[in-house]
């Protein structure tokens, strides 16, 4: 079995930013040439998150809404005498740092419409994903 890991950084480009890696990941299982395994990708910050979902530019928009509805930035939050970000923080909680992928026949398992993307809550920033595949 094999275990590779890969470091990447990109820089978000506004405050609420939704990258896309898909790419990114795709060109590392291609590179590691793993046939049957799992791909994680995990982000070691607070204020960012990874998730699955189609790449429509209205969803983006209704996930940024929806967010905005469930943590709003001005929350008089305990955290904004520090550092001004608790929503950030706080939206990372309810998604997630990581994502783990079954690979099969040297392709990601994604769904047709489905795409891999970074979450930026406090940008814009240098931000850093880490891909790690194994499997055979």
């Amino acid at each position: 079995m094999k275990v590779i890991t890969k470091n990447f950084t990109i820089e978000s480009r506004k405050k609420i930013d939704f990258i896309d890696i898909t790419n990114s990941v795709e060109d590392v299982l291609r590179e590691v040439e793993v046939v049957e395994g799992l791909v994680t990708i995990f982000t070691p910050h607070t204020t960012t998150c990874l998730f699955i979902n189609e790449d429509e530019k209205r969803l983006m928009d209704d996930l940024e809404k929806m967010l905005e509805k469930l943590v709003p930035i001005k929350g008089n939050y305990f955290h904004d005498n520090v550092d001004d970000n608790a929503y950030a923080h706080l939206r990372s909680i309810l998604l997630s740092t990581s994502i783990s992928i079954p690979v099969s026949g040297g392709k990601l398992l994604l769904g047709t419409w489905q795409n891999i993307f970074l979450a930026e809550f406090d940008g814009p920033r240098k931000r850093t994903y880490i891909i790690q595949v194994m499997g055979a």
